[in-house]
């Protein structure tokens, strides 16, 4: 159970990176595939026969995670795998909710993102039994419960950015 939500926590990690690098391809050109290095060449071989049918966004991506891959040691390429498996096999409902939830947070400010990641961050270091008490409790609630969660800690976070 805990290495699940391990992995699951590298897998949101991992697609964030892959959606913020996706993000900033701005680019209406695509690459030819002359372009690629070799090692990206090899990386992306199951590519080579429909290169110029996938957008230019998609090529870059791809470019990007190819180079990224080259990078990394046996243990990380085995984790990466294990971690696109793991999006593989969500269902697409679920898929679509995470990038939405990306969309929302990438548009956020950059306080607001830290704010995130640090929050994130602490309840990872809770101890195991503290982080599922926080978690039912959080699933036990009612809608308007949740919503009014979230306005008190929006209350507070702007209360405690007008004093400092």
């Amino acid at each position: 159970m805990k290495a699940e939500r391990s992995l699951r926590n590298r897998l949101a990690a991992l697609l964030a990176c892959l959606l913020i690098a996706a993000s900033a391809v701005a680019e209406e050109e695509g690459i030819p595939w002359s372009a690629l290095s070799e090692q990206q060449q090899q990386v992306l071989q199951g590519f080579s026969g429909r290169w110029d049918e996938l957008s230019p966004a998609r090529q870059q991506r791809l470019a990007t995670g190819a180079d990224r891959w080259t990078t990394m040691s046996p243990e990380q390429r085995e984790a990466a795998k294990a971690r696109f498996q793991q999006w593989r096999e969500l269902s697409d409902e679920r898929r679509e909710l995470i990038r939405e939830r990306y969309e929302i947070y990438r548009d956020l400010p950059p306080a607001e993102q830290r704010r995130i990641r640090q929050n994130f961050q602490r309840f990872r270091e809770l101890r195991q039994d503290r982080r599922e008490m926080l978690r039912d409790r959080y699933r036990r609630m009612t809608p308007e419960q949740r919503k009014r969660l979230r306005d008190r800690l929006r209350d507070v976070r702007r209360h405690h950015a007008t004093r400092d």
